[in-house]
């Protein structure tokens, strides 16, 4: 068989059933979800194929409630969820992002509401407003809190990296660069004058998310800059 022929293409890429259960990552950058009669949250068009008797529905607007369709009104389409339920072979994918499963046993996780893929329904969340920057960040300025037992499915650009929070050492990270962190840390933000000066007020340097306490946060070695849209 040639090298680049067209039968040697389709087998190198083809989908592998690699039986890991609900979640399987197809490479680093598809996500698929095996289905039987059941359901799974994912992120509203992250769905790039399908195949079997699934059906997809946009989140409700009064589905969880008052208080998260008021904070929706905020957040724009960073975390809008489709439900997805049946039986089939579900693919997701968000620009080309790399994909960690992550195995939650009663944890809790907070997620930039732009880099949470797919989870569970057996996992609790939240949108968090970050009111103390929202006149200060254009993207970025919620994030999703993630309770109980289950998969879940996150997203960044390259390869994450988890740095250790402990009390005698503090960690400062960009808002724009953070992905996610273990639910018993609460950032505050800090602005930092000399940068701002320096750089200009536009710099997203100038505004840190400062981490303290005993935990971990991750961060992807890119600054992703989301755009709000109005709520729909």
């Amino acid at each position: 068989m040639s090298r680049y022929s067209l039968d040697e293409f389709v087998q190198r890429t083809a989908q592998k059933d690699r039986g890991q259960g609900l979640f399987e990552l197809e490479g680093d950058r598809a996500l698929e979800i095996n289905l039987a009669d059941s359901q799974v949250w994912a992120k509203l068009g992250a769905m790039i194929a399908y195949h079997g008797a699934i059906r997809f529905e946009r989140e409700k607007m009064l589905e969880h409630g008052v208080g998260k369709m008021l904070k929706r009104s905020f957040t724009g389409e960073g975390t809008r969820l489709m439900k997805a339920t049946g039986k089939g072979k579900l693919y997701l994918a968000d620009s080309g992002k790399k994909i960690t499963i992550l195995e939650m046993a009663g944890e809790t996780l907070f997620v930039n509401g732009n880099d949470l893929l797919a989870f569970e329904p057996s996992i609790a969340w939240d949108i968090k407003m970050m009111r103390k920057v929202a006149a200060m960040l254009s993207g970025g300025l919620f994030n999703v809190r993630l309770e109980g037992s289950g998969l879940v499915a996150i997203t960044s650009h390259y390869d994450p990296l988890t740095l250790a929070v402990t009390p005698q050492r503090p960690v400062m990270t960009d808002p724009n660069a953070t992905v996610a962190w273990s639910g018993n840390l609460s950032p505050e933000f800090r602005t930092d004058v000399t940068l701002r000066t320096f750089l200009g007020r536009g710099s997203g340097e100038s505004i840190q998310m400062e981490f303290r306490g005993e935990g971990f946060v991750v961060v992807q070695p890119f600054e992703e800059v989301v755009l709000q849209q109005p709520s729909r």
